[in-house]
C-alpha cells in the first residue's frame, strides 16, 4: 500500500518533534486513534485541531485546507491487507464475524453497529505470558428499517 503524501508528511513531523499520537490527542482533546486516523486521512479536524496540530508539528499553515477537507473514507485497496497487525483484524473478522453478528442481533434485532456514532479505544494490558492488546470498539446501533 502506497501511502499519500500528507500521511507521509504528517507521519514525518510527528517522528521528528518525538511525539506520539497521544500527545496530539491530548493537545487537541481528541482521542490518540482518532488523531492517528486523521492522519491516515479517514477523520477531518476542525480548523482549531487542524492550526493546533500543524503548530506542534511545525508544518505549513496551508495544510490546514488538507487536514479540514472531509476525506474519501475506506478507501483502501479491497484486497486481504499484507500488513501482519491488519491482516490479524481481517482474520478475526473472517473467524468471529459472524459469530459476532449472531450475538449483536440477538442482543438488538436485525441491524449494524455504526461506525460514524463510533469510538475505538486501543490499551496496553499486561501479562505475565506476554502483554495483551485490549481493543474496545463503540458503535450506536442501527436497526434495518422495513417500509
Amino acid at each position: 500500500m502506497t501511502l499519500p503524501s500528507l500521511t507521509k508528511l504528517l507521519l514525518k513531523a510527528k517522528k521528528e518533534k518525538n511525539l506520539s499520537f497521544e500527545d496530539l490527542g491530548n493537545l487537541i482533546n481528541r482521542d490518540e486513534v482518532w488523531v492517528a486516523s486523521l492522519f491516515y486521512g479517514q477523520a477531518t479536524a476542525s480548523e482549531e485541531e487542524a492550526t493546533s496540530l500543524i503548530a506542534a508539528l511545525d508544518l505549513a499553515s496551508d495544510l490546514k485546507e488538507d487536514l479540514s477537507t472531509p476525506p474519501v473514507k475506506g478507501c483502501l485497496d479491497p484486497v486481504i491487507p499484507t500488513d501482519p497487525l491488519i491482516y490479524r483484524f481481517y482474520e478475526i473478522m473472517q473467524v468471529y464475524g459472524l459469530p459476532m453478528k449472531d450475538v449483536i442481533q440477538e442482543k438488538f434485532g436485525d441491524g449494524i453497529m455504526s461506525a460514524i456514532d463510533f469510538s475505538i479505544e486501543v490499551d496496553k494490558v499486561e501479562d505475565p505470558k506476554g502483554d495483551r492488546v485490549l481493543v474496545k470498539m463503540c458503535g450506536k446501533f442501527l436497526p434495518y428499517k422495513k417500509w
